[in-house]
C-alpha cells in the first residue's frame, strides 16, 4: 500500500520547496500539495522551482490541487465562486501542465463556500461548468479531478459524499465527462456524520483518491476512534485504487 504525504499541512516548519526532500527523507516516495502559489498563474520561474523540488527530491507527485483562494483565510475553492470563476478557469492549463510533466493524475477542485448575494442554483451551475472544462483539460494527461466534501467551512455546501455525488453525477450527465471523481476524506466525512463503513459499500467504485486523518483532532491514524485500515482495506476490495 502506497502512502502519500500532504505536504501543505505536514512539514509546515519548512519553507515549501524543502518539504518534498524532507518527506524523502522520512521514508515517502510520493506527496501531494495544495495549490501552491498565491496566483493561478504563477510565473514560469516559479512552476520550474516547484517542479524542480519534487524532481530533485526523487519523489512522485500523486496529487495536486487546483487554486483554492486564501486558505487560512477560509476560502475553501474557487470552482462555484461567480466572481472569481476566470481564475479558475485560467487556472486549469497550469495545473494540467504540471500534473503532465511530473505525471501526476490526481486534481483536487474544491467546490467553493456559498456567497452572499448569490443563488445556490447559480453557484452549482457555474460549478458544474467549471468542473466539466477542468475534466477536459486534465483529460488530456489521463488526469481525474476529485471533488471532496469537507468538515470545518461553514459556509461549504459539500459536507456528505452524497453531496458530492450529487454533482459528479449532473456534471457527467449535462458534459458527459466520466472523469470527475469523489475525493473519500475519511476523516472530514467521520466528522461531518456520515456514515463510511455505508459509503464505502455503495461508492468504493466512485473513489478517485482516499485521504486520512484520525479523530478527535484530525491526528496521526492510530491516534483516535476510527477504523481506517479496516476502510481503506475495504475500499480496495470494493475496486478503489
Amino acid at each position: 500500500m502506497t502512502y502519500t504525504v500532504n505536504c501543505s499541512i505536514l512539514l509546515t516548519e519548512l519553507p515549501l520547496l524543502e518539504r518534498p526532500a524532507a518527506a524523502k527523507a522520512a521514508g515517502f516516495d510520493a506527496v501531494e500539495f495544495w495549490w501552491p502559489f498565491d496566483t493561478s498563474v504563477p510565473t514560469d520561474a516559479q512552476v520550474s522551482g516547484f517542479e524542480n523540488a519534487i524532481k530533485d527530491a526523487g519523489v512522485q507527485l500523486t496529487g495536486l490541487n487546483f487554486n483554492a483562494g486564501n486558505m487560512p483565510g477560509g476560502d475553501r475553492g474557487l470552482v462555484s465562486w461567480p466572481a472569481r470563476s476566470t481564475e479558475f478557469l485560467d487556472n486549469i492549463d497550469v495545473v494540467a501542465g504540471i500534473g503532465e510533466r511530473l505525471g501526476c493524475k490526481a486534481f483536487n477542485a474544491l467546490y467553493g463556500n456559498r456567497v452572499d448575494g448569490e443563488s445556490a442554483e447559480k453557484q452549482d451551475a457555474i460549478g458544474a461548468e467549471n468542473l466539466a472544462t477542468a475534466a477536459a483539460g486534465v483529460a488530456r494527461s489521463g488526469g481525474v479531478v476529485l471533488l471532496e466534501p469537507v468538515s470545518g467551512a461553514a459556509k461549504y455546501p459539500l459536507l456528505k459524499a452524497a453531496d458530492a455525488l450529487k454533482v459528479i453525477a449532473r456534471v457527467k450527465e449535462e458534459s458527459g465527462v466520466d472523469n470527475v471523481k469523489l475525493l473519500a476524506d475519511f476523516y472530514h466525512l467521520a466528522v461531518n456524520g456520515d456514515d463510511v463503513a455505508a459509503v464505502i459499500e455503495n461508492h468504493a467504485k466512485d473513489f478517485g483518491h482516499i485521504q486520512i486523518a484520525d479523530n478527535p483532532g484530525r491526528g496521526a491514524p492510530g491516534t483516535g476512534e476510527l477504523p481506517l485500515g479496516e476502510w481503506i482495506a475495504r475500499s480496495r476490495e470494493l475496486g478503489y485504487g
